[in-house]
């Protein structure tokens, strides 16, 4: 290769090379507002909240915050109340969680099967997850008042005796749960709907030349093809009932005898209403690090079921 073939290739390669340079520095320009948006409102908040949960912070004391280590990880694992949330906590997931995959499920089956008035039946189930908190919780107060409620209502109709489902401690948590499942199936039914609309006819086709009725390719095709989908909706299902505060705090605030307070709610009442947050933001810490193992456990038998 002669000297000037090389000139001639360095001075076509640099052209190259400083494009290059050029569009990587445009596509830094793209991403710098994710990057900064997300070193202000979320890597700093977390790097000053770990900082603070080994601190004295106290809102009420007008001295500066001194370090006290692991003790108030010490009292957070020895505080009664925080195993008594996390307890309610665990509770609704379990009420919500199932419910809320089994009824998404059938919902988006029905939907599948081409009832007629398609666009009907998907705003009903859909609507209600469009709703703000705040609306869908003083709907269900109505509903669940025991003496002007729809429900109480319908059940005296029928000769059975209303309750007080909201200041009742054996019923207030199964009602906030009726809620929630009401105003939340919708996500789960779109996608489950999409999974389903995503599964080829001719597998049915052929399963139906072979003689496989319904319920065989029900339990034989289409189940064993949402598997992935119903993976994906229980850990997002699950995190999402563990981290609950909304709706409790406006229908019941944690009530009757805090059979309903959820561990949100403890470090919220801690943080703003006993000024605590070195220790609010401790208890913070230790039910992160629970979702965190359960998150990895659940990702851990997914892959194994997979």
């Amino acid at each position: 290769m002669t000297s000037a073939t090389l000139a001639k290739g360095a001075v076509t390669q640099a052209p190259t090379i400083r494009s290059r340079v050029r569009r990587s520095r445009i596509g830094f320009l793209y991403v710098l507002p994710f990057f900064v948006s997300f070193a202000l409102f979320l890597l700093w908040p977390t790097v000053y909240g770990l900082w603070m949960s080994l601190t004295d912070r106290d809102l009420a004391a007008g001295a500066e915050p001194k370090m006290v280590g692991l003790a108030n990880y010490a009292e957070a694992l020895t505080d009664p109340m925080v195993w008594t949330t996390f307890g309610n906590t665990v509770l609704f997931t379990v009420l919500t969680t199932i419910p809320l995959v089994v009824l998404a499920l059938v919902a988006a089956l029905l939907v599948n099967m081409g009832l007629p008035g398609q666009w009907v039946w998907r705003m009903s189930f859909f609507l209600p997850y469009l709703l703000a908190s705040t609306v869908v919780s003083l709907f269900w107060k109505w509903l669940y008042n025991p003496e002007l409620g729809l429900i109480n209502a319908v059940l005296g109709a029928f000769g059975a005796e209303g309750q007080k489902w909201l200041q009742d401690p054996d019923f207030a948590m199964a009602a906030i749960a009726v809620t929630t499942t009401w105003w939340t199936l919708g996500f789960n039914f779109l996608l489950y709907l999409a999974a389903l609309q995503n599964i080829p006819g001719t597998v049915y086709e052929a399963a139906s030349i072979d003689g496989a009725g319904k319920w065989r390719q029900l339990f034989s095709i289409t189940l064993p093809l949402l598997r992935n989908t119903t993976v994906l909706i229980l850990v997002l299902q699950i995190l999402a009932s563990l981290k609950v505060f909304d709706q409790i705090y406006q229908m019941t605030a944690g009530g009757p005898d805090d059979s309903t307070r959820s561990i949100l709610m403890y470090v919220f009442d801690t943080g703003f209403t006993g000024y605590r947050l070195g220790y609010a933001s401790a208890i913070s810490y230790v039910f992160f690090a629970i979702i965190l193992v359960l998150s990895l456990l659940q990702l851990r038998f997914a892959r194994r079921s997979s």
